[in-house]
């Protein structure tokens, strides 16, 4: 079988997790491997670095903090690669367009950042959970990271978002504001079309 590699992007609070984790299972189901990923995967110290820049331990310039980002995904290019090279589904929570939906968010050249993971696998498929900042806000209320906290950047984000599924093909826009059997409806659909997993 041929290896995917399918994104899920979107603000924090936009369901990423639960959808990819959904995919996963119908994945399984059908009889695909899978090889699940979230980024920042905080096992390397590169990612130890995000958190506590995350958590407000440390002070980074907005490109550096995407760096330690794109550095951390190419710490495990070669497993996606081989993964993808052994037929494997691989699924990201999180992927190469986050550090350019919140690096162009804070005035970084979104062209720089896209160059930067070139090396990168592509994906097959990115699917954006598309929500508005305030909807983010409204399901998370406590213990929000200083990136959940900034409505006026989240929304920046978001057009990011939106202007990459626009310039891009492989993306997949779904309205993450419905209940979450209506997204996994929807997602499944979409990969359906675009792979053939049923």
């Amino acid at each position: 079988m041929t290896g995917a590699l399918i994104a899920f992007e979107g603000l924090d609070q936009s369901g990423k997790e639960t959808q990819a984790r959904r995919l996963q299972a119908r994945c399984e189901a059908a009889g695909r491997r899978v090889e699940f990923l979230a980024f920042p995967c905080y096992q390397t110290a590169i990612a130890q670095e995000i958190a506590a820049a995350l958590a407000g331990e440390r002070r980074y310039t907005p490109d550096v903090l995407q760096l330690l980002f794109v550095a951390n995904r190419y710490e495990y290019r070669d497993r996606i690669e081989q993964a993808m090279a052994a037929g494997a589904v691989v699924i990201c929570d999180r992927y190469a367009a986050s550090s350019v939906a919140y690096g162009e968010a804070f005035g970084l050249d979104p062209a720089w950042l896209t160059d930067a993971q070139r090396y990168l696998p592509r994906p097959t498929v990115t699917v954006l959970l598309d929500i508005a900042a305030e909807r983010s806000a409204e399901r998370k209320q406590a213990n929000r990271d200083k990136f959940e906290r900034d409505l006026a950047l989240l929304t920046r984000v978001r057009a990011s978002y939106r202007r990459q599924a626009d310039a891009d093909a492989s993306w997949v826009v779904i309205d993450a504001a419905h209940g979450i059997d209506t997204v996994a409806a929807s997602v499944s659909d979409a990969i359906d079309a675009r792979l053939g997993l049923r």
